[in-house]
């Protein structure tokens, strides 16, 4: 016992002695150096020895640094194939570019590193991901408006966040690495007005970039709901991810209270994401219902969930909104909910009360859709006629060497849907969602800056997998009985394309209630472009037709 509590003591002392400046002497009387700092001062010669070597013979240091940026544009290549996605992959590709890029730059000692390091790894980054399949990853289309956005948020924006970093951290550590192997040159003149240039430059991009990082490291959030200032008791406010079909997706819940029917909202696309819709333009449903606005798979906050492609499917998508739905059932203890669809959101909509009726109080679509391929034929033959008419003739052209739709490749779709505002124009000024449509929807505190970024790249490579699927759907010919009251609520100025199509479809359809109500003002997006109509109608009619009696 007594070794045991001596033992402290002594290794106090030994501290103490260490730390008053005490030098151990060996045998012999010569000072012994402590073994962690020979470790330190081994690595220190080794470090010294690889860079006079790479400092000795540039073909070495610049070998080292393409090595480097190699290695790292394989690992991120591998890690994050379609670039970074969350908040975390964003902040941790400015880090690691900055440090592959100082890693070059000391090897070298060039201002040159500030290409090498970013062009190989662009080149290795872009050979590991070749595999990757979607608009934002596949060969740039700079002829078409949507490949020309797909490359932005594709590339640019991994362009900007990773290799900026990485010539800025190449160009202060090569600096450095001269300054260190001894070049104290003086510059005169011209050069050294330019060595100014460089420098305030190189300053004023950093303080951008870390200004970058920090809207970047921004949270999302979603505010309280309140009422005359004071949060609502008993509301809920929240921004959640729940694990659906072995994925991670993401929901905002809002309503003035828990007790509330519970209304599902389906974006459209496929690829929508509308968190920014719903809280602009239909905050006054949280009075009456429980929104629920679900960013399906590959969509927006959940666009980290894209991968597999392979497992991205239709009837995964309804899988998915079954199982969306029996959470929010047992969360809040309600025996069935709302189902509402918003143009795909419809479709997908209509496919999940066709197979779990039981589950859903009533359903809802808006810009309903029932036959995609009928409805791309319609528009193509429409768009044809217009250019004709206006003489467009490369439009002509363009689309008279297609063919009517559908197509192997679904960026030849863009001829045919880009003209609709042309084709069938309307006065958008005076509706809540104006002129600009969903694109007025984005800048929310609902999503963080990268998503933001990131909802035109999510669209494109979940509409890329999942439009072809749709083309066997006409709910004219298997989907003319639904089990539960059917909603319709359609703009006035809807494409003939769709609402033609709705309208047969309402006609044959054989539910226990059906009733379709016509928008004035709207086209395509009634529930966000009449608002307030909207939601008079949702709790006059639908709540009013549907709710169970207490």
């Amino acid at each position: 016992m007594r070794d045991v509590e001596e033992r402290p003591s002594q290794v106090g002392e030994s501290i103490a002695s260490s730390t008053s400046g005490t030098t151990e002497r060996s045998d012999q009387g010569q000072p012994t150096v402590p073994a962690p700092d020979r470790s330190q001062r081994r690595s220190e010669r080794l470090i010294d020895r690889a860079t006079t070597l790479a400092w000795r013979d540039r073909r070495v240091g610049f070998a080292v640094a393409a090595g480097a940026a190699a290695i790292a544009a394989m690992v991120v290549g591998w890690w994050t194939p379609r670039g970074p996605m969350a908040t975390s992959q964003a902040l941790t590709a400015m880090v690691t570019g900055a440090v592959v890029g100082a890693f070059a730059g000391i090897a070298t000692r060039s201002r040159w590193a500030m290409l090498l390091a970013p062009i190989v790894f662009v080149a290795v980054f872009e050979l590991v991901r070749i595999g990757a399949d979607g608009p934002t990853v596949d060969a740039i289309r700079p002829g078409s408006t949507y490949g020309i956005l797909a490359f932005v948020v594709g590339r640019v924006f991994h362009g900007l966040i990773a290799l900026v970093p990485m010539m800025l951290g190449a160009a202060f550590a090569a600096a450095w690495a001269r300054r260190h192997n001894g070049d104290t040159s003086v510059r005169h003149g011209r050069a050294r007005a330019g060595l100014y240039v460089r420098r305030t430059f190189a300053v004023a991009t950093t303080l951008g970039m870390v200004g970058l990082a920090v809207g970047i490291f921004r949270p999302a959030g979603t505010d309280q709901i309140r009422f005359d200032g004071k949060p609502v008791p008993g509301s809920i406010a929240e921004l959640i991810r729940v694990e659906i079909g072995g994925h991670d997706l993401a929901m905002m819940i809002r309503g003035a209270s828990t007790d509330n029917p519970v209304l599902l909202y389906l974006a459209g696309g496929p690829g929508g994401s509308e968190l920014g819709a719903m809280r602009n333009h239909l905050s006054s449903l949280e009075h009456d219902f429980l929104v629920v606005t679900w960013d399906q798979r590959g969509t927006g906050k959940s666009y980290t969930e894209i991968e597999p492609i392979a497992t991205l499917t239709f009837d995964n998508a309804i899988a998915d909104t079954i199982e969306v739905t029996n959470y929010l059932r047992d969360r809040f203890g309600q025996d069935k909910i709302y189902l509402l669809g918003q143009s795909y959101g419809s479709t997908l909509g209509v496919r999940a009360v066709q197979q779990h009726p039981e589950l859903y109080t009533a359903f809802i679509g808006t810009g309903q859709m029932v036959s995609q391929r009928e409805t791309d034929r319609i528009f193509y033959t429409d768009t044809l006629a217009w250019a004709r008419t206006n003489g467009n003739n490369d439009l002509v052209d363009e689309l008279t060497s297609l063919g009517p739709p559908p197509y192997a490749e679904q960026g030849d779709l863009e001829a045919t849907l880009s003209y609709e505002h042309e084709i069938y124009p309307y006065d958008h000024s005076r509706n809540s969602e104006g002129e600009g449509g969903f694109s007025e929807n984005f800048f929310v505190s609902e999503y963080t800056l990268v998503e933001q970024i990131h909802l035109l790249g999510g669209f494109l490579d979940t509409f890329y997998v999942l439009y072809p699927q749709l083309q066997d759907i006409d709910f004219r010919i298997d989907a003319t009985k639904l089990e539960v009251p059917v909603y319709l609520a359609q703009g006035v100025h809807e494409a003939r394309g769709r609402a033609e199509l709705a309208d047969e479809w309402f006609t044959m359809l054989d539910a226990p209630h059906k009733e379709m109500v016509l928008f004035d003002t709207s086209g395509h997006r009634p529930l966000f472009e009449q608002p307030d109509a909207f939601k008079e109608f949702m709790v006059g009619t639908v709540l009013a037709d549907t709710a169970p009696t207490k």
